[in-house]
């Protein structure tokens, strides 16, 4: 069995910096990302490790980074120059249900967290 949780979420002013952390159990692969989700709005990946290669969304690239304790069993996710629009509940994934779907496409991953809420303000 598959668990993922997530945590680090929180408040923070634009400019600002937060560290997610995603906890793994039953699972030490290679196929995890991270997506958000805002009210309203599809869930989007951000940044995801896939095909020996790592992945990042245009709209946080050079921003944020993802990265991976595998002694841990811990994924990251360091996020600096917080935006406003940054603000959603971020979600970490695993496993790769087919090669058919891009990394940063949530239809890849069998396994989802509950998600830690992050809020910009301005």
């Amino acid at each position: 069995q598959v668990h993922l949780v997530e945590s680090g979420g929180g408040s923070v002013q634009s400019g600002g910096s937060l560290r997610l952390s995603c906890a793994t159990s039953g699972y030490s692969g290679p196929n995890m990302a991270w997506f958000r989700q805002a009210p309203g709005k599809e869930r989007e990946g951000i940044a995801g490790f896939g095909g020996g290669a790592t992945t990042y969304a245009d709209s946080v690239k050079g921003r944020f980074t993802i990265s991976r304790d595998n002694a841990k069993n811990t994924l990251y996710l360091q996020m600096t120059s917080l935006k406003p629009e940054d603000t959603a509940m971020y979600i970490c994934a695993a496993f790769s249900r087919s090669d058919n779907f891009q990394v940063l496409d949530a239809r890849r991953y069998s396994y989802w967290g509950q998600g830690t809420q992050v809020t910009v303000s301005s």
